[in-house]
């Protein structure tokens, strides 16, 4: 088949006619698929039923130190728990805290308490500014554009590149502008370009000079051990930063949300041992203790990092052929006819489709047949994607069979939204 730019008129006429018709028998099937966000699938989710059994009836509810976890205490978490998660964070256990479930609600209660209390070194807490800004990589993770807008915080968009930021730019607009407080990073396995920042990004982000004696990077390592095709390394952003002499300028979180189970995993926080302690202090005023008890589970379900490298080979192992079988489509159906273009992520839970022009038509397209995508634009601040470009496909958690059912309506899609566009 000739490239859709290749064609005549008359031919993209014809084209278009045979797409609508098989458009058509796809949205009679009455198709009910979800592939909006990044779940596990449900044979992820039983790699972890195990650890259900790691506290019962006749378990010691007591952990190394003597600590009976079914009571209050430790509001930093159990030692064990700040060990191994600190150890998978390359942190030590005084630069880490255990929290909860999620790190995206400590991520967000950092940012609240930045904007009404302060951080470490602030002459005063954000709110107290008249504008406060954040830099925004993009394509990027939505959530965190969310936090933003919803604290009233002003988004910078800032190029993704194959290997990072823009790091001129993020240089340029730190050093000139006071106001601007921070900026997000999902540094391995880009939320969700699948890609890793490279040592000298990691490099030139440890050794900024901000105007902002308060700037934080909010380094989300959401997908630390979440490989697909390799395990790409990463340069440890607190040590290149206590090297650069910036060791209080980076918050990292992680989280097992895709390692355990999302929702009842655990969550962690590592920082320089000056900002964990100033974090402790606002804490102390927010909560007693965590939920002790599924730490103590996690801990004797993993046991120590190597368990954790090997639940995450399992998961890798799951994860591959639906990769590959949306991968191999797009470039079956999409890739003779030029309709768009695709990132192979290395890791992570996302397949990035890239149609400048056709985002938001090829998304409407596959609701109207039964697929719901992630909205077009959620991968920019305010929703706002200048080029109408990106669009994030999650593979992990339609089985094989309905996630051949949703590539066969997104690549119909697709196809049909780049032959309209070209016909006007």
């Amino acid at each position: 088949m000739k490239q859709y730019q290749e064609m005549t008129r008359e031919e993209l006429q014809a084209q278009r006619e045979q797409l609508e018709q098989a458009y058509a028998r796809l949205q009679a099937k009455g198709l009910k698929l979800n592939m909006a966000r990044g779940k596990p699938g449900a044979d992820q989710l039983e790699l972890s039923l195990p650890m259900l059994d790691a506290l019962n009836s006749g378990s010691d509810c007591h952990d190394a130190s003597g600590l009976d976890c079914r009571n209050y205490g430790e509001l930093l978490g159990i030692p064990e728990a700040r060990k191994l998660f600190g150890e998978y964070m390359g942190v030590t256990p005084e630069e880490t805290i255990v929290v909860g479930s999620a790190s995206l609600t400590f991520m967000y209660d950092c940012m609240a308490r930045a904007m009404l209390l302060g951080v470490l070194g602030g002459e005063k807490p954000w709110c107290r500014y008249d504008k406060v800004k954040f830099l925004c990589p993009v394509p990027g993770y939505d959530r965190h554009f969310t936090i933003c807008e919803t604290l009233g915080i002003e988004m910078i968009n800032i190029p993704l590149t194959e290997w990072g930021p823009d790091m001129d730019l993020v240089e340029k607009l730190v050093s000139e502008d006071e106001t601007v407080k921070g900026i997000w990073c999902v540094p391995k396995y880009t939320n969700p370009l699948g890609g890793s920042y490279s040592d000298e990004a990691v490099r030139r982000l440890a050794a900024l000079k901000p105007a902002a004696k308060d700037f934080r990077i909010f380094w989300d390592n959401a997908y630390a051990a979440h490989y697909v095709y390799e395990d790409t390394p990463l340069l440890n952003i607190l040590e290149e930063c206590k090297a650069a002499g910036n060791p209080d300028m980076v918050y990292m979180f992680g989280s097992t949300s895709k390692i355990s189970f999302p929702g009842a995993g655990v969550a962690f926080f590592a920082a320089s041992k000056a900002n964990v302690d100033f974090t402790a202090k606002q804490l102390d005023a927010q909560a007693i203790s965590w939920d002790k008890l599924n730490m103590l589970r996690h801990v004797r379900f993993f046991k120590d990092l190597d368990g954790i490298r090997a639940q995450m080979d399992r998961h890798a192992a799951i994860l591959r052929p639906k990769f590959d079988a949306v991968l191999s489509t797009l470039e079956r159906e999409v890739g003779s006819t030029g309709a768009g273009a695709w990132v192979k992520p290395k890791g992570g839970y996302f397949v990035t489709y890239m149609a400048p022009g056709c985002a938001k038509r090829i998304v409407q397209l596959c609701k109207e047949a039964g697929v719901v995508l992630t909205d077009a634009g959620a991968t920019h601040p305010y929703h706002k994607d200048p080029e109408d470009s990106y669009i994030r496909i999650a593979p992990s958690f339609p089985s094989p069979a309905e996630l051949a059912q949703a590539m066969e309506v997104f690549c119909t899609a697709a196809n049909l939204a780049a032959v309209e566009k070209l016909l006007g």
